[in-house]
């Protein structure tokens, strides 16, 4: 008797098999690929807190303001996908109350401009596509590497200009999502210098000087998302000073605040960025190779059990024919 297999018992078998080779390469192939820092990012976090500027316009320190720093970071997706790094432009500004309402970055307290660009896997900064400052370096800034460890981290400080070691401090949780805390502080620092007149730093016989610019910070801290490294929640508290030419100690504080934070709603969002990306990573991870590998298991069995018992032919199934 002569067997042959149903075409649904083919189709079945192959579409098993299909499912068990997918399941391993998108846990192991697809995933790891996944992980890339994105091109097309566009995200405005905002700092807000108490602190003291110098009014330039009045020559006096005005103190118990609001203070709000706020970081626009926009993605450069052609220069991005030509150069397969991650080309972000990052626009700063510092407001104090009178300058926040003119909501005009020219017009700003402080305002700068960088453009950061990592490599997508690593996210360790790379000179190329006309990166602002060329000198970046540290292995986190705007983010942290995707699959965060629990150690130090070398995070650059743009207004230091140089890297900063935070430590490890545990982990902590934003709006209900977990994540790792880091820390550190930067002691002062001389991070420049700015023609003044000399009268602001007690050299009134001098017309103009090239003050020595001093930075340091009290407290920085940050909560990372583990697995994509996305900052959920950040603060800082920063102090810029002048002082004379040489000089040791400040003579006029141009901007301090022990505490500057995330809003709310730049946290919200952030563990809300974290939460999808996380979840796209299950998905390729872990929930779509089980899931995978599970149907492939059923529709395989079931295969090649129809094959193995096949089918009777209409020719075997029928006898000789008779003739009158």
């Amino acid at each position: 008797m002569r067997r042959t297999a149903s075409p649904l018992a083919l189709v079945l078998l192959g579409f098993g098999v299909f499912l068990l080779v997918l399941a391993p390469m998108l846990a192991w192939y697809v995933e790891p690929r996944a992980e890339r820092t994105p091109t097309d990012v566009n995200i405005t976090s905002v700092f807000t807190g108490q602190g003291r500027y110098f009014d330039q316009q009045e020559l006096k320190t005005r103190s118990g303001q609001k203070l709000t720093v706020t970081r626009r970071v926009l993605g450069d997706v052609a220069a991005g996908e030509k150069s397969g790094r991650a080309v972000w432009d990052v626009s700063q500004t510092i407001d104090n109350p009178r300058t926040r309402k003119l909501d005009d970055p020219r017009k700003s307290f402080q305002w700068t401009t960088e453009r950061l660009v990592t490599d997508r896997e690593t996210n360790r900064p790379v000179d190329c596509c006309g990166s602002k400052p060329d000198d970046i370096a540290g292995e986190a800034y705007l983010k942290w590497p995707f699959d965060v460890e629990k150690r130090d981290y070398a995070w650059w400080d743009s207004s230091l200009g140089g890297t900063v070691p935070l430590r490890y401090k545990g982990e902590a949780t934003v709006h209900g999502h977990k994540g790792l805390r880091f820390a550190g502080t930067v002691e002062p620092t001389r991070a420049g210098t700015r023609q003044v007149p000399g009268l602001l730093v007690d050299e009134p016989e001098r017309g103009q000087v090239n003050a020595e610019q001093w930075y340091s910070n009290t407290g920085l801290e940050f909560v990372v998302d583990q697995r994509t490294g996305r900052i959920l929640y950040a603060a800082t508290g920063p102090k810029l000073a002048l002082r004379a030419p040489g000089g040791t100690a400040d003579k006029v504080t141009l901007l301090q605040s022990d505490k500057l934070e995330f809003t709310d709603k730049t946290q919200r969002e952030a563990v809300e960025l974290a939460e999808d990306d996380n979840a796209r990573l299950r998905l390729v991870g872990s929930v779509a190779p089980v899931g995978a590998a599970a149907a492939g298991a059923v529709c395989a069995a079931v295969g090649a059990v129809l094959v193995v018992r096949g089918r009777r032919s209409p020719a075997a199934r029928t006898g000789p024919a008779t003739h009158g």
